[in-house]
C-alpha cells in the first residue's frame, strides 16, 4: 500500500508500517500494546480537537469509561460550584465552560495514554516510544 503520509514520518522516509497489518500511521499517532493480552491501541499524541468541541465523545468511542467518568465528574462539580457562587451570570459560566473545554482538549490524550500505561500497556515500537517520551506521556520504567 502506498504511504499517504510519505515524507512526514522520519528523516530517512522509511516505510511507516507501524499500524495494524502494516498500514501506515500519521506521524503524530502512537501504538501501544499490552504484552499480557496482546491488545493494541492506536491514538493521537497532542491536542485533542474533538475533546475540545465535544468532551465526552472521544472517551465513548475509545471505550475509555474511567476518563469519561472523570470528565463528567469534574464538569458536574464545577457546574455545582458555579451555581452556588455566581448563579445565573452567563458571562462567568461561559468563560468557565470554555476553560474546561480547553483543559480537556489539552490533557485528554495524555489522560488516555497514562490510563493505558497503568493497565499494563507499553509502546509497541521505537517510533511510538520516542513520540510518547518527547510528549512527556511515557517515562521508561527503572529496572
Amino acid at each position: 500500500m502506498q504511504d499517504p503520509f510519505k515524507g512526514f514520518n522520519d528523516n530517512n522516509d522509511n516505510n511507516n508500517g507501524n499500524g495494524p497489518q502494516g498500514l501506515p500511521l500519521p506521524p503524530n499517532y502512537a501504538t501501544v500494546v499490552n504484552p499480557e493480552t496482546g491488545n493494541m491501541r492506536i491514538a493521537k499524541v497532542g491536542f485533542a480537537w474533538i475533546a475540545l468541541l465535544f468532551p465526552v465523545v472521544p472517551p465513548i468511542f475509545r471505550a475509555d469509561w474511567y476518563n469519561l467518568l472523570c470528565i463528567l465528574g469534574v464538569n458536574a462539580g464545577v457546574q455545582m460550584i458555579l451555581m452556588m457562587t455566581v448563579g445565573n451570570n452567563a458571562e462567568i459560566v461561559g468563560l468557565v465552560q470554555l476553560g474546561l473545554e480547553l483543559l480537556w482538549g489539552f490533557i485528554y490524550n495524555m489522560m488516555y495514554f497514562k490510563h493505558l500505561f497503568n493497565k499494563g500497556f507499553v509502546p509497541a515500537d521505537e517510533r511510538s516510544r520516542d513520540l510518547l517520551t518527547n510528549a512527556h506521556y511515557w517515562k521508561a520504567p527503572k529496572n
